[in-house]
């Protein structure tokens, strides 16, 4: 008969004790957490797949909600306990806890509004680049009070906190549980232990390897919990392929690897089974230009007009097209700046976790600098923010590279800048007097030139194209970036050194990189147009599928150089487009595209295989094929092989001519 009254009661229980405030907590925590699950699904709307798999994905969520609330009530549970055991009797504690409570709540509210902003930009919950961003703090927080109203985020955030402390404490459950009686120190420590202990236990049992792999990516992400991610992704941003990814023997690998490196006509310098090095030969005379690669920030294929015609954003580049070499199936390994740094310089696959720039142990690296070094060029990095960041200083610096960037230019050399960095315009003024003052010496260059601008906040200098600053978005950093580089190659064109140089002008990486599909290949489609005034390098276009990989061995197949190497990439115009791929990846996944099949390897030991529609980026799950599987295993795990044993090293001045010699003796025509 009293069973209508048992619940209220069992919740009385619960309450009057010192602990009981957890349960307040958790209940905010879900209710915060589900409707943030709820406003991202609205977001997403037009993205996620409407069938049963949303509610799967609540499922999940509400799992990883569980797994966040725990580990985030420690401090609380640490701090209940040891209290004094009559703390909360005092009427200024309790005004305490409740600006405790709003405190609480106005973290968790800014948490959520900082998923959705996270959202917007990347499609996805808290990952590794959240976790890059908490390192990184001074861009990131000038990033966000330049590209968001700050004041009136954080205005809006105190009052909604104020507003739901408000409802909680109407509710009655914090009188409830501050009024009840105090408890021993023995009790609360037995309490506050058990309390730590299963929350450690669901911590320990709760892996985010157990979300399913949901056919639409983004219905996946729903099922996922911000905080939870965050952790997750700090806790793993490095991982050990042997142990997450599908393998072969390391020597059988490393055959596939040969087999397949051997397509372009290069032929080994050893008979170590697990090096890359292989003499790559052209026959002729070599072009010894001088190397300006412009690598812009976020530049999707999309934007340009050469690639879709409805676009109005590059005018200059797309004139440009017109005299240039033009990729037109040229795609980036990753969806971070790094990764397109690592692919141009290195030529390696986007082996799994965190970039090799940003990663120990990459330092003295064989690179396409180290390449243009042997040739007695000149290399630098010139950038136009804080190299810093994302370790960039450290791994140009540690490969040879002279760094140029904003802290080392006088405060004249910067007429604009945001958190990100100098407008593009002054990043091309550095670059021009480096130029200037290596010609001056009669020195050859090579110069890898990082742009910033076509980044949030998306702010520029005022007057110089027809969209304002800011407010137009990205629609008019593009087209600011565009302008810069055409005013560039308009002063260039005075300069006594400018028909003696190639003009590259590629892409880091597109602007987005969440999709429907585990791996979205379409988000991955950047340009590559080289440009040589001088006639060293002939316009048209390569339609083969190309990757940011092949950008180092094409480049010094264009100019018909003759080289030892250690790249993983292949000259792609002496290589049969039926055996053409890409290779591309985000954090834990890592894809292997050949012609419309597509093979994505993820942790733990999974593999899948679909098949792509390039005309309605469509992918269908097909059964995978046991020979494209090898060659996909093959390069990731001979790339994390010799990264992890610091095989893929630079030729020593001694080596390099030794080498050379020996290749253009094995390989002479008769």
């Amino acid at each position: 008969m009293n069973t209508p009254d048992a619940s209220p009661r069992r919740l009385d229980s619960w309450l009057s004790r010192r602990h009981g405030g957890l349960l307040i907590f958790f209940a905010v925590f879900f209710g915060l957490s589900f409707l943030t699950r709820v406003a991202l699904l609205v977001k997403a709307s037009h993205d996620v797949t409407w069938n049963p798999s949303l509610l799967a994905a609540f499922g999940w969520g509400a799992a990883y909600d569980l797994g966040a609330a725990a580990f985030a009530s420690l401090p609380l549970a640490v701090l209940l306990t040891f209290l004094p055991a009559n703390f909360f009797q005092r009427r200024w504690a309790r005004v305490l806890a409740g600006v405790f409570g709003f405190g609480t709540i106005y973290l968790l509210l800014f948490n959520a509004v900082s998923e959705w902003t996270f959202w917007d930009e990347f499609g996805v919950r808290f990952n590794f680049i959240a976790v890059d961003y908490l390192v990184y703090t001074k861009e990131v927080i000038g990033n966000i009070r330049e590209s968001y109203n700050l004041p009136a985020i954080l205005a809006s955030v105190a009052a909604g906190a104020a507003l739901l402390t408000c409802a909680v404490a109407r509710s009655g459950l914090p009188a409830r549980w501050l009024a009840a009686e105090p408890e021993t120190l023995r009790a609360r420590l037995t309490r506050g232990a058990l309390w730590f202990a299963a929350a450690l236990a669901i911590g320990a049992v709760l892996d985010s390897g157990w979300l399913p792999g949901f056919k639409n990516a983004f219905n996946r992400e729903l099922g996922k919990n911000g905080l939870w991610s965050l952790f997750a992704a700090f806790k793993n941003n490095q991982l050990e392929y042997d142990r997450f990814y599908p393998t072969i023997g390391d020597d059988e690998a490393f055959r596939v690897l040969h087999r397949e490196l051997a397509r372009d006509g290069s032929r080994p310098l050893t008979d170590n089974l697990r090096d890359t090095l292989r003499y790559v030969r052209h026959d002729g005379g070599e072009q010894t230009p001088n190397v300006i690669q412009i690598t812009v920030e976020s530049l999707s294929a999309e934007f340009l007009g050469h690639f879709d015609p409805a676009s109005r954003l590059t005018p200059e580049l797309d004139a440009l097209a017109a005299k240039s070499l033009v990729f037109e199936n040229f795609y980036a390994t990753g969806t971070r700046t790094d990764r397109g740094m690592e692919a141009l310089t290195l030529a390696v696959p986007p082996t799994p976790g965190r970039s090799i720039v940003k990663r120990p142990k990459n330092e003295r690296m064989f690179t396409l600098g180290s390449v243009f070094r042997a040739r007695g060029y000149d290399t630098a990095f010139i950038y136009g923010g804080f190299g810093y960041f994302d370790n960039m200083n450290y791994f140009f610096g540690e490969n040879g590279y002279r760094v140029i960037d904003r802290n080392v230019v006088a405060a004249a050399d910067i007429t604009f800048a945001n958190v990100w960095g100098a407008c593009d315009e002054d990043l091309f003024a550095w670059t021009m007097r480096e130029a200037d003052q290596a010609a001056a010496a009669g020195k050859l260059f090579h110069y890898f030139v990082m742009t910033t601008s076509n980044h949030r906040p998306f702010t520029f200098p005022a007057g110089r194209i027809d969209l304002p600053s800011k407010t137009s978005g990205r629609a008019g950093a593009v087209k600011y970036t565009d302008y810069a580089i055409g005013k560039f190659l308009r002063e260039a064109a005075g300069k006594p050194w400018f028909k003696h140089t190639v003009f590259v002008i590629v892409a880091d990486h597109c602007a987005g990189s969440a999709g429907k599909t585990e791996l979205p290949v379409q988000n991955y489609h950047i340009p590559l147009l080289i440009y040589a005034p001088g006639g060293h390098i002939a316009p048209g276009q390569i339609r083969t599928l190309t990757s940011q990989v092949d950008f180092a061995p094409t480049l010094l197949g264009l100019l018909n150089w003759s080289y030892p190497s250690r790249f993983f990439g292949r000259d792609v115009r002496q290589t049969d487009p039926r055996h053409a791929r890409i290779l591309l990846g985000n954090y834990q996944k890592l894809g292997f595209l050949n012609d419309d099949d597509l093979v994505v390897l993820k942790p733990v030991k999974q593999q899948a295989q679909y098949l792509y529609d390039k005309a309605s980026f469509a992918m269908r799950e097909e059964p995978v094929d046991p020979a494209l599987l090898e060659l996909a295993i093959s390069y990731y795990q001979t790339a994390s092989y010799l990264y992890q044993h610091r095989l893929y090293r630079a030729l020593t001045p001694e080596e390099f001519a030794k080498l050379s010699a020996q290749g253009a003796a094995a390989t002479a025509k008769p």
